[in-house]
């Protein structure tokens, strides 16, 4: 029989087993750097939501007072920040069960989402990027993501629309001004109620041709109560002065 080791000996084999890495981090997986670590969830912010300028407020009151409301006008202008922040206040406060987000699947290239490989949900990501910053800020990341893990938080892009109905939410429709006529009809014709729908785009920055769904449905519904339109000015962008100057430039280029 060998000779039974000291303690001396069996603490000292002790540390080395400690100090000896097992595979690569001890589990067999490489050691996480700073780059591969998570970044923390974006906290909701403390700030009131309110407007930041007179239009806005203007805005915000049309969205208020009108079941249905459109918002026009150039980039910069804050109608995303307005829509997505006023949805986000009153998801906060009860007042609806359910949040939907829409746009028509259309980058500025001209080129539609299309049948790409991948799930539904990693192809419209990019197209929700703008709505979720603004969601992220109001309600903060986690509740974010367990609302959307929940289904109470929705981005429906817009060929997927029929079959639909639209009850017990606010619906948001951004850069409605690449929808054709027969889209905007599909989209308005899924509300139900209760419900509060926003409509927003730029006329100015159509990505398709012939004409635009969001004209066609101002012209048309503008006279039925309960709908509502506001429309910005390049006066009013609030992104940068460097981005009010570039808008002013172009239109008057155009």
């Amino acid at each position: 029989m060998g000779q039974k080791p000291s303690l001396n000996d069996r603490g000292k084999e002790m540390k080395q087993r400690q100090a000896a890495p097992r595979g690569k981090n001890g589990r067999g997986l490489p050691p996480l750097s700073f780059e591969d670590m998570p970044a923390p969830p974006v906290r909701a912010s403390k700030k009131p939501f309110g407007a930041m300028n007179e239009a806005q407020g203007h805005y915000l009151s049309t969205i208020d007072v009108n079941t249905i409301a459109f918002g026009l006008g150039p980039a910069g202008t804050g109608k995303t920040y307005c829509s997505v922040g006023a949805a986000a206040e009153a998801f906060r406060a009860g007042e609806t069960r359910k949040l939907i987000f829409t746009r028509p699947a259309v980058e500025a290239a001209e080129e539609s989402m299309g049948y790409l490989p991948g799930e539904l949900d990693e192809k419209f990501a990019p197209y929700f990027a703008p709505v979720r910053e603004v969601l992220n800020e109001r309600l903060g990341q986690s509740r974010v993501d367990y609302e959307i893990q929940a289904g109470k938080i929705v981005a429906l892009p817009l060929p997927f629309m029929r079959g639909h109905t639209f009850k017990d939410a606010w619906v948001i429709f951004d850069e409605a001004q690449n929808a054709t006529p027969s889209q905007m009809k599909l989209f308005l014709t899924r509300i139900g109620e209760p419900v509060k729908v926003i409509i927003e785009g730029d006329l100015d920055q159509m990505d398709i041709e012939g004409p635009s769904g969001l004209e066609d449905a101002i012209r048309r519904l503008r006279h039925i109560k309960g709908v509502g339109a506001y429309e910005f000015t390049e006066d009013d962008i609030v992104r940068s002065g460097f981005c009010r100057e570039i808008v002013k430039a172009y239109r008057k280029a155009a």
